[in-house]
């Protein structure tokens, strides 16, 4: 058995508080990957710096406004072009939150998912509250491309995954992609999936498939460092396994219990701040067992 929450829980506001006050704090770290393509990682989810002719694209933004601001330092230390846009890779706050740091003016491209997720979450406030220039103004539904500051970007939504509203970003021309939390194993032994952002553990295997038809060979994860494409294959097949293990489970009637026990399933270690997700295991049992009841 795990202690994990269930994938229905939301964490308490003092975990939230916490998990942003120590996260938010963590140095960054820069790391080349091409001539024009940077991974930045510390405060909150890796973020992305590709420097274009005249301008600079980020993706993702970090946790907090401070981490933001820290953020916008690494890329005046890069090159002297402004960030012109931003590109998210979904809505989760240690992605989005430092956006209340950038300037006024900048393109913000989501998914359409990801911005109704960002809508929700400051009419709450949770981990605070964006001004609505931080908020995205350009969305797109399923695949969308086009070239900023003379470097080719697509865009792929493949369906509900790590949430409803997951962007991958592909750089074709340096092969490189840009998973955001669809990959994140930093602390995290297993794929994590937000049950109450409409993600899917089923879709989760649909995505990564689809993501590995693209010609990439280095994949920037939401947390944790670099993958390459044996490496993602190797994960895909790990939990394909695992999935397929549970649906015949499920079947039989076992227990969540039942089902860790046999599979001898490892709850994802707490993040910053003792927030602690529910593992890939927990999150496809219950939504096999709805789609067993639904039928």
């Amino acid at each position: 058995m795990t202690n994990e929450k269930s994938s229905s829980q939301r964490p308490s506001l003092e975990e939230i508080r916490r998990y942003i006050e120590s996260w938010g704090e963590e140095p960054l770290v820069t790391h080349q990957i091409a001539t024009n393509v940077y991974w930045v990682a510390g405060a909150g989810g890796n973020s992305g710096i590709v420097v274009g002719r005249r301008g600079v694209v980020v993706i993702d933004a970090k946790v907090s406004s401070g981490a933001g601001k820290r953020l916008l330092d690494e890329v005046a230390r890069i090159t002297s072009n402004p960030v012109t846009h931003v590109i998210l890779t979904h809505g989760d706050g240690d992605h989005v939150m430092g956006l209340a740091s950038f300037p006024a003016g900048v393109t913000i491209i989501s998914h359409e998912n990801c911005k109704t997720d960002m809508e929700a979450a400051n009419a709450v406030a949770l981990m605070g509250r964006l001004p609505s220039r931080a908020l995205p103004n350009c969305t797109f539904t399923t695949r969308f491309a086009l070239t900023i500051e003379d470097v080719w970007f697509e865009f792929f939504h493949f369906g509900p995954s790590h949430t409803s509203g997951d962007t991958v970003v592909h750089l074709p021309d340096e092969r490189v992609i840009f998973a955001g939390d669809i990959l994140a194993w930093g602390g995290s032994p297993t794929p994590t999936i937000h049950d109450e952002k409409h993600g899917s553990a089923s879709g989760w295997l649909a995505t990564v498939r689809e993501m590995l038809k693209l010609p990439a060979d280095i994949f920037v994860t939401g947390h944790g460092d670099l993958q390459t494409k044996v490496e993602v294959q190797q994960k895909l097949d790990e939990f394909q396994q695992q999935y397929d293990e549970i649906q015949v489970m499920v079947a039989r009637g076992k227990s969540l219990e039942e089902v860790e026990e046999a599979m001898a399933v490892d709850s994802p270690a707490p993040l910053a701040g003792g927030l602690r997700l529910a593992s890939f295991a927990s999150v496809a049992y219950h939504q096999l067992k709805k789609t067993k009841v639904g039928d």
